[in-house]
């Protein structure tokens, strides 16, 4: 056939068309890009007001967002993009060991508190705690990183004033604004080691047998000192009115717990680890604080003088709650569609891709429907802009009945809609196809406004592997298969590559 002929003109047009489909797609795909930076917007600006550093790694470590606070804890330019910063491969972070507890975060996708020095000491930081935080997606997949970090210089240096000198501790202990308490454990040390004395080497299990012995052993812990601080801490204004110590606000289980750790922790004469408890004050009022428990120069085989510091966390915790929750629901919100509640595009690119290679590696089919609603625009004529959103946004709910999981749907532009059928082959799409024709076709729209609307749709089917090897050409060939139903008179299903 000579390459004037008809047919071949057909085909160039045909390519053309194909191609300005998938040009359209990419500027599609550029604007829901300008939508997510302006959601990312807002999630730092939320950030910007935290009384401590944060920072959002991806899981490669490339630095997804940090507040100002914690850029000046990294000692990172001002004239440089953050997100320029691989947090994993920073030599400073690398050496300081930081990078090293954010690897142990992503490999345990468990919490991690880690303490290094400042790579900067302005404004007298020495020291920071990093809590260290895997963000997990609901079917438990890794999405990133998040950390809060607070300087804790003046606790370390607390710590360190301490082992220093009795005058000096003494000093500190009156005039520290660091919540302190000291107590008295010697006498239930000797206890716990008359136990041993008589055979019993697992104390948990004795605890566990006689679970009265444990509020024995907790009332042997006498109480020597407290300083203001603490008594602020408790809401109280002397030591006379705490007549029964520290009272756990969480259940008598809870309670049990906090204390058989507290006792094994005097048995072994293991003190210096930190841990966060949550109490009660005198008023009521519930604290969340971090402790840490140090025996004084000179008593730590008798235990007979131990100093609790304890730092009031409990702003950071609820902040740091605010945050997470920030956090997971700007990522929500990222990828669905603000009318319709359905995915949006952005979610489409990402999850359709994904869904193309499982497909590539199993041997399995996906399949995309591209639809619109006909004659879309004289509804809006009629009824006006806000019902014209009112009838997509009903459009979309009779859409989402029709789907099971893992099927999805997606909101795409105006009344175009895209759903996604993982495992569905060309015929089974085409059924599906079918199905939400009809379901929209029966539909009454705009009850709840007063009016009966009505509403015909045009589809296009492509599948993986039949028509395209990715995710653009899928939907481009969807797209140009709707196209070609939309030409041929509309309310109709179209599969690719049938005439």
């Amino acid at each position: 056939m000579s390459q004037d002929s008809p047919t071949s003109g057909l085909q160039l047009s045909q390519r053309d068309e194909l191609l300005r489909r998938i040009q359209e797609l990419e500027e599609r795909c550029r604007r829901a890009e300008d939508a997510l930076r302006t959601s990312d917007e807002r999630n730092r600006l939320l950030g910007e007001s935290a009384p401590f550093g944060i920072i959002v790694l991806e899981t490669e470590g490339r630095v997804f967002g940090a507040n100002q606070k914690m850029l000046n804890m990294l000692a990172w330019p001002s004239d440089r993009d953050v997100t320029e910063l691989n947090l994993l491969q920073h030599p400073p972070l690398v050496d300081s060991g930081v990078a090293a507890s954010f690897r142990r975060c992503l490999e345990k996708k468990t919490r991690i508190v880690s303490d290094h020095s400042c790579l900067q000491t302005a404004d007298g930081c020495e020291h920071l705690r990093y809590h260290i935080s895997p963000v997990l997606e609901p079917d438990g997949k890794l999405s990133g990183i998040i950390a809060f970090v607070e300087d804790v210089t003046e606790l370390k240096l607390a710590e360190e004033a301490i082992k220093a000198s009795e005058k000096k501790y003494r000093l500190l202990f009156e005039s520290a604004p660091v919540a302190m308490i000291e107590r008295d454990a010697g006498e239930l040390k000797r206890h716990l080691e008359k136990l041993r004395a008589e055979g019993i080497s697992d104390l948990i299990s004795y605890f566990n047998q006689n679970p009265q012995e444990v509020a024995r052993c907790m009332g042997l812990i006498k109480t020597v000192d407290c300083n203001p601080a603490f008594l602020d801490l408790m809401e109280a204004q002397t030591w006379d009115e705490i007549d029964s110590g520290f009272r756990l606000s969480n259940s008598p289980e809870e309670f049990m717990r906090v204390a058989r750790e507290i006792l094994l922790m005097v048995a072994d004469g293991n003190l210096s680890h930190e841990r966060e408890d949550t109490f009660l004050t005198l008023k009521g009022t519930q604290k969340s604080v971090l402790g840490k428990s140090l025996p004084l120069s000179g008593h730590e085989d008798t235990l007979s003088r131990i100093l609790v510091a304890m730092v009031d966390i409990t702003k950071r915790k609820h902040a740091e709650e605010a945050l997470r929750a920030s956090e997971q629901r700007f990522r929500e919100q990222a990828l669905r569609d603000n009318l319709t509640g359905l995915f949006n595009r952005r979610y489409l690119y990402q999850s359709l891709t994904d869904l193309i290679e499982h497909a590539k590696a199993n041997g399995s089919v996906v399949s995309v429907i591209f639809m619109d609603l006909d004659r879309f625009k004289s509804v809006v004529d009629i009824y006006g802009h806000l019902n014209g959103s009112r009838t997509i946004k009903e459009v979309a709910a009779t859409i989402r009945e029709t789907l099971e999981k893992p099927a999805y749907a997606v909101a795409y532009a105006g009344d175009e809609f895209v759903v996604v059928l993982p495992d569905f082959d060309q015929a089974q799409a085409v059924e599906q196809a079918k199905k939400i024709q009809a379901w929209i076709r029966n539909h009454v729209y705009l009850r709840d406004q007063g009016f009966e609307v009505r509403i015909q749709s045009s589809f296009g089917v492509a599948t993986f592997p039949d028509h395209a090897d990715d995710m653009t050409n899928l939907l481009a060939i969807a797209d140009q298969a709707l196209f070609g139903a939309k030409g041929s008179g509309k309310d109709t299903v179209k599969s690719a590559g049938i005439d």
